[in-house]
């Protein structure tokens, strides 16, 4: 039985994990720690564990294997290195922190310990991005010229996230920090090393962080991202759209569409492939389930760090009006 410990209920997702871990049959939720006692006690009490007001106090337990980190994202640095020095796996909420400088302490953190870590990157178990990944990897479409990815809900417009999402001091930025997340790993997964970035941020809901945001990332590879992400658009369909030298990728939804000089006769045309690769478990069940049978962590430190750097450089592209160059 893995012993866990839930780390804030900050984040959106924090309760649906906690569902999924009680769920998972070999997994026990021992303790709830919150940088908000009240919340984190009316929490555990629903979950039906204890409830730890002192981190460094719930970390000294030795009924937990492993946490989750779901704190404000600027506490990230100092919570997940508390964890690992207290013999605790991580499982974190992304982003894995605000700056690269706060990855770096994560990660001698987590490898002097000699703990595992995974970050929750959803959108690279699904069936959509698995088969793109692997149109890219196969050279199916030549060389990749443009990649766009665009996510986005109402939840600003309509007001249905908390008011605390848009406090730049926890958050560290607001759309693309939120949901732009998810096309930001998604372009390094598939494109590799950035080389530079640019950044437009709007405020339509003029609260104090963006809430309709669009980065354009170039690769050393040539290839150029569009990342868009929003939280005042309506019904908005995924789009994973992939151009390449001999071949094009649309994925709208659940509608896909290819078209490649590769493919051989009589599949000369757009093709709706009717097979994609098999969906992978959520990241928290992969998580537990490589601590449970000793199995490699999915998306690690690098994975994480490597999202921060993204990110980082997109708000100080967009605070500073210019390209950033990446090192």
């Amino acid at each position: 039985m893995l012993n866990v410990a839930m780390l804030s209920k900050w984040h959106v997702h924090a309760d649906d994990y906690a569902r999924k871990l009680q769920s998972h049959g070999n997994v026990k939720l021992t303790a709830v720690w919150d940088e908000e006692p009240e919340r984190g006690s009316e929490w555990a009490a629903r979950l039906g564990t204890d409830f730890e007001a002192d981190l460094d106090t719930l970390l000294a337990r030795e009924d937990i294997d492993g946490v989750v980190v779901d704190a404000p994202t600027s506490m990230h640095a100092d919570v997940m290195v508390a964890a690992a020095e207290a013999g605790k796996h991580i499982f974190t909420e992304k982003a894995m922190a605000l700056t690269v400088e706060e990855c770096d302490r994560i990660s001698a953190a987590v490898r002097k310990a000699g703990v595992k870590f995974c970050i929750s990157f959803p959108a690279r178990t699904r069936p959509h991005q698995l088969f793109a990944k692997q149109l890219i990897d196969d050279h199916v479409l030549g060389d990749v010229t443009l990649l766009r990815i665009r996510n986005g809900h109402d939840g600003a417009l309509n007001n249905w996230l908390p008011e605390y999402w848009y406090d730049e001091k926890q958050t560290g930025g607001g759309a693309m920090m939120d949901l732009g997340c998810h096309p930001m790993y998604l372009a390094s997964w598939m494109l590799g090393q950035p080389k530079r970035i640019t950044s437009m941020f709007h405020y339509f809901t003029h609260r104090a962080v963006e809430d309709n945001a669009q980065c354009s990332i170039e690769f050393v590879n040539n290839a150029v991202a569009l990342v868009e992400t929003s939280l005042v658009t309506y019904r908005t369909p995924s789009a994973l759209e992939v151009y390449g030298t001999e071949g094009t990728l649309m994925i709208s939804d659940d509608t896909v569409r290819v078209i490649s000089k590769k493919l051989d006769a009589p599949f000369s045309g757009w093709i709706s492939p009717t097979q994609l690769p098999k969906e992978q478990p959520l990241p928290i069940i992969q998580w537990a389930d490589a601590l449970i049978h000793d199995k490699p962590m999915p998306f690690g430190l690098e994975e994480g760090t490597k999202l921060t750097e993204l990110l980082e450089a997109a708000y100080i592209a967009h605070k500073e009006n210019r390209t950033v160059e990446f090192k």
